[in-house]
């Protein structure tokens, strides 16, 4: 049986429309469906076949996604 890769928590969220990257905790029992950009406040929801915005907008995919060990949202 292959090892578990540990989750990571923190998720570089970054605006598609001013570029505006930050750093945040994303939630572990949870998905996040809307952020509001900081510096032009956008608010950001999923893209289509996303659960959340980290894993539309983020450096990581959100915690259940990564413990399924899937690739995307909505993957199989």
């Amino acid at each position: 049986m292959a090892p578990t890769q540990p989750v990571t928590l923190t998720s570089v969220l970054t605006c598609p429309v001013c570029q505006h990257a930050q750093a945040k905790q994303m939630p572990t029992d949870a998905c996040q469906w809307f952020y509001e950009c900081p510096s032009c406040h956008t608010v950001l929801k999923p893209l289509a076949g996303d659960c959340c915005v980290y894993c539309s907008y983020g450096s990581v995919p959100c915690p259940p996604i990564q413990a399924q060990g899937k690739g995307a949202c909505g993957g199989g």
